[in-house]
Parts: C-alpha cells; structure tokens; sequence
C-alpha cells in the first residue's frame, strides 16, 4: 500500500480553531457569547439568491 504526506492536518486545524474560539469566549459574558453568535451566524450564512 503507498502512503502519501499530509499536505493538512484536519484534526490538528480544528483543535487550533476550538481553542482559539475557547480562549475568546472564556473572556466574555453571557450576554457577549450570546451576541457573538448571532453575529457570527449572519456572517457566516449562505444566503440564496432571488
């Protein structure tokens, strides 16, 4: 069997994303994680066109 290089590491990519979103949140309030979200969510929704 031939084994190739990872040219990305999706596990490691995701560990990095989780703790730099963990370390962002951990300084926040309730109400500011809340507001974060929704925000985030606006930004990040594909929206379809008419």
């Amino acid at each position: 069997m031939k084994t190739t290089e990872k040219t990305f590491d999706a596990v490691k990519y995701m560990r990095q994303q989780r703790n730099k979103i963990s370390e962002k949140l951990a300084k926040m309030t309730k109400e500011e994680i809340l507001e974060y979200f929704k925000t985030r969510k606006k930004e990040l929704t594909n929206k379809p066109g008419a």
